[in-house]
């Protein structure tokens, strides 16, 4: 398994249920770990327009305008999709 990846899982695992203390049992959250990878996902896209988004001269150029714009685009389908619109 990727390491990135074991990293996220270690975070996954406890002792609590729903924030309830459960003795002698080790919790896997499923929930946890599936948001931990959609923001990894969404830091990734991130990391790559908004370099480019905060420079004037890339922007002037109309590619680099709609490779920021489909970059965006996709944030915002990824977050909604898992998360729902956030207001």
């Amino acid at each position: 398994m990727n390491e990135r990846i074991k990293e996220l899982e270690k975070q996954c695992w406890s002792h609590r249920v729903d924030g309830a203390l459960v003795d002698g049992q080790v919790h896997f959250d499923r929930q946890k770990f599936a948001e931990l990878i959609i923001d990894k996902c969404l830091q990734q896209i991130e990391a790559q327009y908004k370099p480019v988004l905060e420079d004037k001269l890339m922007m002037q150029d109309t590619h680099w305008d709609g490779y920021v714009q489909c970059g965006v685009d996709s944030y915002v389908a990824i977050r909604e999709h898992f998360f729902g619109v956030e207001e």
